[in-house]
């Protein structure tokens, strides 16, 4: 097929995703964490430039994987534009597979990236980077009616030379709507790594509270 079809289909798909538009005016949120038989309790706040605080933890490591739990969720509702995307980048379609997805083969993305979409959702992402490759496959999903997010998923991680299993995530989220927005409401990611015990990590958000927006002098 053409680079023009395939561009135009993975276009469609990326633009499907929710993100906050320009007026999100960042929120609050309460948060309770649980880490195995750990229990962890903490103030999050995401402003309007989507910059993140945690407050409340005293363990230095685990507020710290707080904070970047929550810097990966964000960079997923943070609105770019196709163009600055992947405007630099070449599509080109490949095969169908059983389930209707179609693989989109991308030349010039600086991680290496492949994906797979489904309709107008971008169903699967794959990239290489250096001794790592990943594998993201996206099971369910919400349709928000502005885009959609991406609610049951897992990520296989794999030696680049060998193909080995690293690990493997699995993920359920879901969201709630506060305003016109949708923030995250509860998280299990269960973490499976080779010769390790399985571990389910637990995202309890609650309390959540938009920010006012900031008033224009």
């Amino acid at each position: 097929m053409t680079d023009n079809t395939a561009r135009d289909r993975f276009r469609a798909a990326y633009e499907n995703r929710y993100t906050w538009d320009s007026d999100f005016p960042g929120y609050t949120t309460k948060l309770e964490l649980k880490q195995g038989e750990e229990v962890y309790t903490a103030d999050i706040k995401v402003n309007s430039d989507l910059s993140v605080e945690v407050s409340g933890i005293e363990d230095e490591k685990v507020s710290e994987s707080v904070y970047n739990h929550m810097r990966d969720v964000i960079t997923h509702r943070k609105r770019n534009t196709f163009e600055n995307a992947h405007g630099k980048s070449t599509f080109t379609l490949g095969e169908e597979d059983a389930s209707g997805a179609v693989e989109i083969l991308v030349q010039g993305d600086s991680m290496g990236s492949n994906y797979k979409i489904r309709g107008t959702e971008i169903s699967q992402v794959s990239r290489v980077m250096g001794p790592m490759a990943f594998v993201i496959n996206t099971n369910e999903s919400l349709d928000t009616g502005e885009g959609y997010i991406s609610t049951g998923y897992n990520a296989i991680f794999r030696d680049s030379k060998t193909n080995d299993l690293k690990a493997k995530r699995e993920f359920n989220e879901s969201y709630e709507k506060l305003g016109k927005y949708y923030i995250p409401k509860h998280q299990v990611i269960e973490s499976i790594d080779p010769n390790e015990a399985k571990i389910t990590i637990e995202f309890v958000f609650s309390q959540s509270q938009l920010l006012e927006p900031a008033a224009v002098a």
